[in-house]
């Protein structure tokens, strides 16, 4: 029976509230968890990211060697983290830039309903904030300028990210379908029958 970590991931500094929760197979890798979040939040996934617990990092290392960079994420599961830290939170923060920081905290561990596909949404609130908006002190500039069309900044917010922008709207429609992708891309391939040869 594959066992189920049910995931609360909150992003910090963020008003309105930015939350996700879903469940992932415990022993997800995290690359892959990496990208969960990334489709669960609305992220583009172009910045470079890394998992923190207990003083360890994991994402993706220097290619060259030459910088102490975080540990493989490929390498690493969520199982391994929880196990050797003995932590139920784990900090992952994405594009170093802009820095955004996101919690994730472990809610429960349990088996997976038969038949259940992975990873599945239970509960999203709030809009994820735009790519290269600033980090949290920018978003909140970017919410006041385009929520009050007298902003000297209003116009220019809009042609910036192209349309109108509510906070409250975590695009559940969207969320559901980056999952879909997920699961397929991951589903276990099926075996091709193995072909006999006959000697004569």
């Amino acid at each position: 029976m594959t066992l189920v970590a049910r995931l609360k991931v909150t992003l910090s500094d963020v008003e309105p509230q930015v939350l996700r929760r879903f469940d992932v197979p415990l022993k997800i890798k995290l690359n892959r968890l990496h990208d969960v979040i990334q489709a669960a939040m609305g992220w583009t996934d172009t910045h470079l990211y890394e998992f923190r617990a207990g003083g360890v990092g994991w994402g993706v290392p220097d290619p060259d060697g030459i910088y102490d960079g975080p540990l493989p994420a490929r390498k690493t599961s969520l199982f391994d983290v929880l196990e050797d830290i003995g932590t139920k939170t784990i900090h992952y923060i994405y594009d170093y830039g802009d820095n955004w920081h996101h919690v994730i905290k472990v809610e429960k561990i349990g088996d997976a309903l038969p038949g259940a596909k992975f990873p599945r949404l239970v509960r999203a609130i709030g809009a994820c904030p735009p790519e290269d908006v600033g980090g949290f002190p920018g978003y909140a500039d970017f919410l006041e300028a385009m929520n009050d069309p007298g902003h000297e900044a209003h116009d220019d917010m809009m042609r910036w990210h192209g349309r109108k922008f509510d906070p409250e709207d975590a695009d559940i429609g969207g969320i559901l379908d980056n999952f879909e992708r997920l699961s397929k891309k991951w589903a276990p391939k099926p075996r091709k029958p193995k072909t006999s040869t006959t000697r004569l």
